[in-house]
Formats: C-alpha cells, structure tokens, sequence
C-alpha cells in the first residue's frame, strides 16, 4: 500500500469527511477554512489529487466539469490497511499483537473483545 505525504493526506481528510464528491476548488477551499494558514494554488491541490489518483486513494469522474473527486476506500479501511501491512511486514506477528494488545487502552478493551467474539461468528 502506497503511503501518504503530509498533504496528501489533508487532502484525504477533507474527502473523507465530506458527504459527496468535490471538485478540486471545493478541497482547497475546505482545506483553507480548516488550515487557515494552508494558502494553496489550484495547481497544487491539482497534482496532490493527480498523485492521489495514481496510487489509488481517489478516483475523478471525468463525465463532471469541473471534475469531482471521490475518496475509494474509506477511512477506517486505510486504517486498517496500514495496521494489516505493518502486522504482515512483522518477523514475529504474535510479539507484536502482544506488545499492541498490552498498550490499548482499557475503554478499547471491550470494544477488541466484541470484535474478535464477532469475528468466529463470520468465519463459520
């Protein structure tokens, strides 16, 4: 999985929290009220979701002017993905599920234990 820069990811989090497709104007708009400080050119809002694209984190419907750019996986599933690749890349996978499960926090206890009591449910 392809990893994110900085403002790619901005870029992501705006898509992500939005609740439709947006143009590349509407992101940098979005990421200049959220940032403040972020005084991007439409150029470069354009090459980030270029680079997004490319690596398959956005897709643009071209039928659209101007084009509208949609996140392709959701948040938590990027999450997740990273959480799966560093697990995969691990020597020793049960070290390190130990080492992650000994640092949860105690409210998130009974949230994995639900999860993983759920997860035999879906293997039968």
């Amino acid at each position: 999985m392809a990893t994110l820069g900085e403002l790619e990811r901005v870029v992501m989090d705006v898509l992500w929290d939005a609740d439709g497709d947006l143009s590349s104007n509407e992101i940098r708009d979005r990421l200049q009220a959220n940032g403040g400080d972020r005084n991007l050119a439409a150029t470069t809002v354009l090459t980030v979701l270029s680079r997004l694209e490319q690596k398959d984190f956005v897709r643009r419907d071209r039928a659209q002017r101007p084009h509208l750019y949609r996140a392709v996986m959701s948040r938590e599933a990027h999450m997740a993905e990273l959480m799966h690749e560093v697990l995969g890349s691990a020597p020793d996978r049960k070290a390190v599920l130990a080492r992650f499960v000994g640092q949860v926090q105690p409210s998130d206890v009974a949230a994995l234990r639900a999860l993983l009591d759920g997860a035999g449910d879906r293997t039968r």
